[in-house]
């Protein structure tokens, strides 16, 4: 089996995997008659079906024998960044707290299995495009964004996603802006290891696409 088989077969199971997880647990959410606005409020449901989105458009790029555009390898280092958070946050801060309906199977998909597959493409096959310092703060906006709308909405329906940006239990606000920058500490810190990883480590597909776009050029007729 090529390395481009496995990253196909493996981005599209997870991607689809994980659709099913985060499509579960929302049956349940609105069978047990919950908000669902609130369930699409949660940060580790919305960078799930972001990571989905990106396995299987990234999964078919490799069927297709397209290379990734910088724009497309920034967008799967954000949401790579964005689930190894998840995974960190949830085991520093969230695995012992009441997971109320969540289902056992879609709380390992969802807060170790995907955090953990993201990183290990990312390192399997690091991006064509090199990483600059710019990137972390194009991957940072999506965190930043998530918590603007998150307090921004708290505060007119009174409901926060997590413990620690609620005010009325993180210690007020003084509490919810030290849980923000550490957090964000924490976006610094993995988006930057990332981003030396993604640089230092050679794509394990090189080899087949340099191979296959030569077959592609000669059969077209391009230089």
């Amino acid at each position: 089996m090529t390395t481009r088989t496995v990253l196909f077969v493996g981005r599209l199971l997870f991607g689809l995997l994980t659709l099913a997880a985060v499509g579960t647990q929302l049956a349940v959410h609105v069978g047990m008659g919950y908000d669902v606005w609130n369930f699409f409020s949660y940060f580790t449901n919305l960078s799930n079906i972001f990571a989905a989105v990106v396995l299987l458009a990234s999964g078919y790029g490799i069927r297709a024998g397209t290379w990734p555009s910088e724009l497309e390898e920034t967008i799967r280092g954000m949401a790579t960044v964005a689930m190894a958070v998840v995974g960190l946050v949830f085991g520093a801060l969230l695995s012992g707290e009441d997971l109320g309906s969540l289902l056992p199977w879609v709380n390992v998909v969802l807060h170790y299995l995907i955090p953990v597959v993201m990183v290990a493409d990312w390192l399997f096959q690091p991006p064509r495009a090199t990483i600059v310092v710019k990137h972390i703060w194009y991957w940072l906006l999506y965190p930043v964004a998530y918590l603007l709308y998150s307090l921004i909405r708290g505060a007119f329906v009174d409901w926060y996603a997590y413990w620690f940006i609620d005010p009325a239990r993180a210690g007020g606000w003084g509490g919810v802006l030290a849980f923000a920058l550490g957090i964000s500490l924490g976006f610094l810190v993995v988006s930057v290891a990332l981003l030396r990883l993604g640089n230092k480590l050679k794509r394990r597909a090189d080899d087949e696409d340099e191979a296959l776009w030569s077959e592609v050029a000669g059969g077209s007729g391009s230089p």
